[in-house]
């Protein structure tokens, strides 16, 4: 699908989705819980709808009806499961140890970029532990379970490593360690981990280089929960209010653990202004200016931020973002390409992006099958000088099917071409 954009002025209300990072953790400690759970507020997507049809091939029932995902843990596991992770690398990472943990064999398959995408110190470390694998990379099977344990792994290729074992490890009965052997990177996707699985009756300590987990066996079901408003997605409507006319997204938590909350920080930095009233955030336009943006915590930021920028007097310095060259798309080197194709200027780094404020003039953007990429473009589009075309914006399935819907609540103006 393919889809154009003319200039328009966005302002207005939007309501936050659920933030699928928080729906991932949820409906997996759901799974390794002793009894049903009811998650309220749930956003479907196509990366929540991969996990939900793996944890349903691992044994679990799960039910939608409108905002409310119900999961029931299966009364017995099958000994051998097949999980289709589509595109998503939060669920191929976080289900990989608790398939383990709970399958005699469960067979891993994954589309898109996730075949190419890194998992191999994750494998290395259960491994090490006695888990099997019959193939370094997509399509592959595990065997042979996992056990209590030390696990050792890099902190600064994905976080999700972490937070995979986190969940297995705390199902398991006994004590294990995950040693980290490099600086934890997004540490706040951690967070909310330890955050879901304290809800569950977990019991992790912190440790100088990594984290202790007592296992309780099963987890404790809290019955009902309630999923956070995604900050990672209300960051291209957050960004347009600082563009435009004045956003407000409704549905925030402004205590979440989601490290990209700090969007508010960064907005604030190129000279935005920002008011939160209870669960809602407005921003608004200021004298905007360049800056420099660290996003070892906050990768997903890039694009969107880079649209801001662009729109800045002066230059602004993205660093820490080497990671991102492992996402859905090489981030850095897509963000470059799409603030190029609108007109803009902007240079890559080894570990970030330069973008410089020369406004953007519309153009013709290849979404690269990334949903970030695809969000960020219309919202630069939005406010470029002429008409914007974004190719394969179909992408924003991924995380937020009812993207160019709400855009046009705001008043964006765009249509399938």
């Amino acid at each position: 699908m393919d889809i154009k954009l003319t200039p328009s002025a966005l302002k207005g209300d939007v309501y936050s989705i659920a933030s699928k990072s928080d729906v991932h953790r949820l409906m997996i400690c759901a799974l390794l819980s002793g009894g049903a759970v009811r998650i309220n507020g749930v956003s479907r997507c196509a990366d929540t709808d991969a996990t939900a049809a793996c944890i349903t091939a691992l044994g679990a029932q799960v039910d939608f009806s409108g905002r409310v995902c119900t999961v029931t843990p299966p009364a017995s596991v099958p000994k051998t499961a097949a999980l289709d992770c589509g595109e998503s690398g939060s669920t191929l990472r976080f289900l990989l140890p608790v398939a383990a943990r709970l399958c005699e064999r469960a067979s891993f398959t994954g589309s898109g970029r996730l075949p190419m995408r890194p998992i191999g110190e994750l494998a290395d470390a259960m491994q090490a532990n006695g888990t099997q694998f019959s193939n370094p990379t997509l399509p592959f099977t595990v065997s042979g379970g996992l056990r209590a344990g030390t696990y050792r792994l890099p902190g600064n290729v994905s976080s999700q490593y972490v937070s995979g074992l986190l969940m297995a490890l705390s199902a398991l009965a006994g004590e294990s360690r995950i040693e980290l052997t490099t600086p934890l990177q997004s540490g706040s996707y951690v967070n909310m981990t330890l955050h879901t699985l304290s809800d569950f009756g977990a019991r992790v300590q912190k440790s100088d280089n990594g984290y202790i987990i007592y296992g309780v066996g099963k987890l404790s079901s809290p019955v009902t929960v309630t999923a956070d408003g995604d900050w990672s997605n209300a960051a291209f409507f957050l960004a347009a209010g600082a563009l435009g006319e004045g956003v407000t997204v409704k549905g925030l938590n402004t205590e979440s653990v989601q490290g990209d909350k700090k969007v508010l920080d960064a907005l604030q930095k190129f000279g935005a202004a920002i008011k939160c009233e209870g669960d809602e955030i407005t921003v608004t336009r200021g004298t905007l200016h360049g800056c420099t943006v660290d996003l070892t915590d906050t990768p997903d930021l890039l694009p969107i931020l880079a649209v801001v920028a662009a729109f800045a007097e002066g230059s602004t310095a993205f660093t820490g973002g080497a990671r991102l060259r492992l996402k859905e798309s090489d981030r850095l080197e897509t963000t470059r390409a799409m603030i190029e194709a609108l007109g803009g200027k902007a240079e890559v780094l080894p570990d970030g992006i330069i973008v410089h404020g020369t406004g953007l003039q519309g153009g013709k953007v290849d979404g690269a099958n990334d949903h970030r990429i695809v969000m960020a473009a219309a919202i630069g589009g939005c406010f470029a000088k002429g008409d914007t075309a974004i190719l394969g914006a179909q992408a924003v399935d991924k995380s937020y099917p009812d993207f160019f819907t709400d855009l046009a609540g705001l008043g964006g103006n765009s249509y399938v071409i």
